[in-house]
């Protein structure tokens, strides 16, 4: 081995790096996802209201508008360093 003992090479840390993004990103998506169902959702029932449909697409779309604009800056960030 090339590294001293103890050294973590650096496309591990840029492994880990991705890694981190990743979690950070799934999270963000299991609230939002909590987010539109607890503010959609009355009911559970056999079908979607028509309203409850219109909620969760709205919601849905705003969810990967806010998706877009946070890869965006991870990526600026990312680039930056």
């Amino acid at each position: 081995m090339s590294n001293q003992e103890g050294a973590v090479s650096p496309q591990m840390l840029s492994f880990l790096e991705q890694e981190k993004k990743k979690a950070a990103v799934n999270e963000i998506i299991g609230k939002l996802t909590n987010i539109c169902w607890d503010k959609c959702m009355s009911t559970p029932g056999r079908k979607l209201s028509y309203s409850e449909e219109q909620c969760l697409s709205n919601c849905a779309q705003r969810f990967f508008e806010s998706s877009q604009i946070l890869l965006q800056k991870i990526g600026e960030k990312s680039g930056g360093m």
